[in-house]
C-alpha cells in the first residue's frame, strides 16, 4: 500500500531494483588453470633460451574460457574463467615444460625480470584454442626459433586435435593441457635440432 503523498517507483527505478539483485545472486566464477605436463628431455641446446610474449589470436583475449567458434558463432562459458590472463598463464606453462625438455639450459620468459643474453630465442603465435563442431580439442599455432649463432630462424606450424577425456569445461581445460604439452615437444625438437640444421 503506498502512502497518500508518495509517488510509486518508476519503471527504471524497479530496473535498477532487479538488476543489483541479479548481480548480488550470481555465483562467483570457477577459475581454471593449466598444469605443466613433463616431455621428452632433449640435449646440445643453447645455455640460455629466450622465450618471447607469447602473441593471442582476439577472440581468445578474454578471462571467460572460449569453448568453441564454429558456423560463425562464439560460446563462450561466462561463468568458467582462467585464473590470469591466458597469454601469461600459457607463458608459464611452456617456460616451465621447456624448462624440464631442455635441461640443464635455462629458459626464462621475455616479460619477466631477469634479461640475459639469449643464445636461443622462442616466438609462438596461438591461432585457435576451442573446440570444433565434433567437439575436438583444436590447438593451432605458430612458431619460431631464432639462434644467436644462425641467421635464419627455424619457423614451423603446429596442429593438434584430440578428444576431451570427459565433457564439458573440465575436459576442455584438460585436453588444452595436453595440447600445450605437445606443443611444448615440438618447441623443444626445434631447439634441439635447429643449430645442425642446413
Amino acid at each position: 500500500m503506498t502512502r497518500r503523498g508518495a509517488r510509486p517507483p518508476s519503471l527504471t527505478a524497479l530496473s535498477v531494483i532487479v538488476l543489483l539483485a541479479g548481480c548480488a545472486s550470481s555465483p562467483n566464477p570457477v577459475m581454471y588453470t593449466v598444469e605443466p605436463v613433463p616431455g621428452l628431455q632433449r640435449s646440445g641446446v643453447p645455455q640460455v633460451i629466450v622465450l618471447e610474449q607469447i602473441s593471442l589470436e582476439r577472440y581468445l583475449e578474454r578471462s571467460q574460457i572460449v569453448q568453441s567458434s564454429y558456423y560463425y558463432r562464439l560460446n563462450v562459458m561466462n561463468n568458467n574463467w582462467w585464473g590470469e590472463p591466458l597469454d601469461a598463464m600459457l607463458s608459464r606453462v611452456l617456460v616451465d615444460e621447456l624448462q624440464q625438455r631442455l635441461a640443464p639450459a635455462v629458459v626464462v620468459s621475455e616479460t619477466g625480470a631477469i634479461s640475459p643474453t639469449a643464445g636461443a630465442t622462442v616466438s609462438v603465435n596461438i591461432l585457435r584454442l576451442d573446440e570444433d563442431a565434433r567437439g575436438m580439442l583444436v590447438l593451432e599455432a605458430q612458431y619460431g626459433v631464432t639462434f644467436h649463432a644462425r641467421a635464419a630462424p627455424v619457423l614451423r606450424s603446429f596442429r593438434f586435435v584430440m578428444a576431451p577425456p570427459v565433457r564439458g569445461v573440465a575436459g576442455e581445460v584438460a585436453a588444452i593441457t595436453t595440447a600445450v604439452g605437445r606443443l611444448s615437444d615440438a618447441i623443444a625438437a626445434a631447439v634441439a635440432v635447429g643449430p645442425r640444421a642446413r
